[in-house]
């Protein structure tokens, strides 16, 4: 996918508040360093959002402005409100558009409970931080549910909360990147294997 013409190479960030800050890091930074621009989605492109650790956002454009077709890939992170109410509903429906375009969607955290109160997991593998917090959605997948750091189901990447380097590397295998170097990408930062220093930078 990456080195295909007719995809493009922009991968979109969701931003919102309360945002859980280290659990896309890895997968915007290594996809930026294998060519991938990467631009930040909110729900009002004059909006900054506050991320839980405070750091202030200005979203590159706005949820309604974001396209599929313009997309390699949309990413979910983590936030506080997914339980606090029906604010980032809107990102879970353009997920579902996304979807239906055939474009991927990852989530992580907290946005693996917006896609289940969508009905987006019930049809497909799927993690999350819990099976009971999955539950606590009254979603209808509970049985495609999976023990695992990180799980790709068609287009949906879901992992939970301390698995930033799980869900990253199912992101690269999904899109591509890093073709014969995701294991020791994966050792180098998982692990902290130095070994796997040398052959990532071989």
């Amino acid at each position: 996918m990456t080195n295909s013409p007719e995809f493009p190479k922009t991968v979109h960030l969701a931003v919102y508040d309360t945002l859980a800050d280290w659990e896309t890091g890895h997968a915007t930074a290594w996809l930026a360093r294998a060519g991938y621009t990467v631009r930040t989605v909110g729900a009002a492109a004059d909006k900054p959002v506050t991320t839980i650790a405070g750091i202030r956002i200005l979203p590159d454009l706005s949820l309604d402005a974001l396209d599929p077709a313009d997309s390699a890939l949309l990413i979910l992170p983590g936030a506080e409100k997914y339980d606090e109410g029906d604010e980032l509903a809107p990102f879970t429906a353009k997920a579902a558009a996304f979807l239906d375009a055939g474009v991927p969607v990852a989530a992580i955290c907290g946005a693996t409970a917006g896609l289940a109160r969508a009905c987006l997991l019930d049809d497909r593998p799927h993690t999350s931080a819990a099976s009971f917090y999955l539950a606590a959605t009254g979603y209808a997948g509970a049985e495609r549910y999976v023990e695992a750091d990180a799980v790709t189901g068609g287009d949906v990447i879901t992992a939970g909360p301390t698995e930033p380097v799980a869900f990253a590397r199912e992101i690269f295998a999904r899109l591509g990147a890093y073709e014969g170097k995701r294991d020791a990408w994966f050792r180098l930062f998982h692990d902290s294997d130095p070994a796997a220093f040398a052959e990532l930078n071989g």
